[in-house]
């Protein structure tokens, strides 16, 4: 008797060391996952992708070509499969589409992981890759903040996610990650896809997009630590307050919305892809630091690129993306007027 006592005891400390554990990886993982978002890497991936090799990325160009396959091959690297057909990342957007600026069967990239439980529903992450080429004294406009900065941020914010789905944990609405070109001449990536959803708009929850987070505005010299949003509040209060929530208790960077106000001069609301998702009723939360004096010039390179800085805005994105994905209920756009 005795000994069968001891027997159940120890398999109930087993299993109750087992629970605690279970719920110690529950709380944990979303944090560890987004440790794995680092400078190291950002730079890594930013140092080939705003190179010479890539001259300038403009749409339509053998550059921009490259720039595309360098991101078909992370995502086939890393697991990550097409939600178009198998190995086949391009979503194909017709010269005859871009404008009499490009001759040339520019595209989007499109890569996806599918929720474990709500997998229509779908939250897409998304930043322009094409930048604006070079000049006729061979120049190369490299886009290192613009928008290599966000492009990059998406492969680790991918490759996070994708760790967790590796470890039976992956997010309960499905993430497309998508790299839009043909921004600089017109939107016309995003308004492209827009126009020719890989999934229902109707159950698109919202569009988390990412242009220029490598470097840091002159009027906001001495307090550095920050982001500007653009779009949160437009169209869904329940968006805005998941965004400042999660800021508050895992990144606690400064939340600026100098650049939100209707009024704003710059009109960078309506400049940058998010606008083409938020014209279709998706609540959007636009992710910028701000111009500078290398904005479109031929300096903005990656040396001038803060690391450590773009890895906390980075990890600020895949939270609330995380968020996003796992909550009970779907975000909504609930400021329709």
């Amino acid at each position: 008797m005795k000994q069968l006592f001891i027997l159940a005891l120890s398999v109930l400390t087993i299993s109750c060391n087992s629970a605690q554990t279970n719920v110690s990886t529950t709380v944990m993982s979303k944090v560890d996952y987004a440790s794995t978002i680092t400078a190291e890497d950002l730079k890594t991936h930013l140092y080939t992708f705003a190179s010479d090799q890539m001259e300038g990325r403009m749409t339509g160009t053998d550059g921009q070509k490259l720039a595309a396959e360098y991101l078909r091959n992370f995502y086939m690297d890393q697991g990550i499969p097409s939600p178009i057909e198998e190995n086949n990342y391009y979503q194909n957007i017709p010269a005859s589409y871009l404008g009499r600026r490009v001759t040339n069967d520019s595209e989007n990239i499109v890569a996806y992981i599918k929720g474990s439980e709500k997998p229509e529903e779908v939250i897409v992450l998304s930043a322009h890759y094409d930048h604006v080429g070079k000049r006729d004294n061979g120049d190369i406009y490299n886009g290192a903040d613009d928008d290599g900065s966000g492009t990059v941020a998406m492969l680790e914010i991918a490759e996070a996610f994708q760790k967790a789905v590796k470890d039976g944990n992956g997010p309960k609405r499905s993430i497309l990650f998508l790299h839009v070109t043909g921004e600089e001449i017109g939107l016309y990536g995003s308004k492209y896809y827009t126009e020719n959803p890989l999934f229902p708009l109707e159950n698109t929850l919202c569009n988390l997009n990412t242009d220029m987070i490598g470097r840091i505005d002159p009027d906001k010299a001495g307090g550095e630590d920050y982001i500007y949003l653009i779009g949160s509040d437009k169209l869904s209060q329940e968006l805005h307050d998941l965004s400042e929530a999660v800021n508050e208790k895992y990144v606690n960077l400064e939340l600026d919305y100098k650049f939100n106000d209707d009024n704003d001069p710059n009109r960078f609301y309506y400049r940058s892809d998010h606008y083409n998702f938020a014209k279709k009723n998706i609540p959007v939360i636009f992710y910028f630091n701000g111009v500078h004096e290398d904005y479109h010039q031929p300096t903005d390179t990656p040396d001038k690129i803060e690391y450590e800085l773009m890895s906390k805005r980075a990890r600020l994105i895949f939270h609330t993306a995380w968020e996003v994905a796992n909550r009970e209920e779907r975000i909504i756009a609930d400021k329709l007027k």
